[in-house]
């Protein structure tokens, strides 16, 4: 998944430790042998490398998994939106990055976006109705993958665990000798300096912004978020962090909301309960810091 899993955890002795951090890693892989689009051996691969129109049958662990995303793309109102294939090939996302023509972006935008797909979730069967079509899980995959790995821990018995997730942490438990773990966030351009710390027990914090991956064309540098309705990329405003309970959830909504921004999204989540959210707004020497009130309990000195 291009990224690095730190795991923190406490167990009876060395050996049910090490058994632990083997079983979460296993877990993460696991997700990643299903919804990996960097290989060509994986579930989610088939789907998108199946010729057009072809009804390709899904395992109840994907379908599902797709189920969950495909409803959020529709509750974000498209902030957030897995079938954006066509987009990050126009903007060679994956390779050294090239802006396209209008016409290529409005072919892009035509071949982009889960209506381009058939989902009979009863059935378990998905099709995608253009050739350019394909599903990127870089905006859910970590999500889904430390789901499995928290589950993997609860199954033996582990209370007390930290996984760090190449910006998303899971906090579970707390630490010997405290009531929660102290989460930093990352100022949204010096990434190397906290600005702020979160208080987190059996909560996953994810953090989306532009200033870690990004390309450069035609002199420009353009980050790896893109708007699914716009088919550009998001301006490098900031940076959003969503505490939730669940991982996925944490992981969608991270990147919606940075799409929305500060203002639309703030808007979106202001009375929400079920998920916390921290907006860092960079104004080049000053960062303003802005959150709902789900979050109020979780920083550190209450902001």
């Amino acid at each position: 998944m291009g990224t690095r899993l730190r795991i923190a955890l406490e167990a009876p002795g060395r050996e049910a430790g090490f058994s632990a951090i083997e079983a979460a890693v296993a877990g993460v892989r696991a997700v990643d042998d299903l919804l990996s689009t960097w290989r060509e051996d994986t579930e989610l691969a088939a789907v998108n490398n199946a010729a057009p129109e072809a009804q390709v049958p899904l395992s109840p662990r994907l379908s599902g998994i797709l189920a969950e995303v495909w409803r959020w793309q529709l509750e974000t109102g498209g902030a957030f939106d897995p079938a954006i294939g066509a987009l990050v090939d126009a903007w060679d996302l994956r390779g050294k990055g090239r802006r396209p023509g209008l016409a290529e972006l409005d072919r892009a935008r035509e071949a982009a976006g889960v209506g381009r797909f058939s989902f009979d979730e009863a059935a378990g069967t998905m099709a995608r109705v253009d050739g350019r079509s394909w599903i990127d899980a870089g905006a859910f995959g970590k999500g889904a993958a430390l789901r499995e790995a928290w589950l993997r821990l609860e199954e033996l018995g582990v209370q007390d665990a930290m996984l760090d997730f190449g910006g998303q942490v899971l906090a579970q438990g707390s630490p010997e000798g405290g009531d929660s773990w102290i989460v930093a966030v990352a100022h949204p351009v010096r990434r190397s300096e906290p600005a702020a710390h979160l208080r987190l027990s059996n909560r996953v914090a994810a953090t989306t912004g532009q200033s870690e991956r990004f390309v450069k064309a035609d002199g420009q540098r353009f980050g790896h978020v893109l708007d699914p309705r716009s088919g550009e990329p998001v301006p490098a405003w900031g940076s959003v962090t969503v505490v939730a309970s669940d991982p996925l959830v944490a992981d969608v909504l991270s990147t919606a909301l940075f799409v929305m921004g500060p203002e639309a999204g703030l808007e979106w989540v202001r009375d929400r309960d079920d998920v916390a959210v921290l907006f860092l707004i960079d104004h080049g020497e000053r960062l303003e810091a802005r959150w709902n009130r789900a979050m109020t309990d979780h920083l550190v000195g209450g902001g």
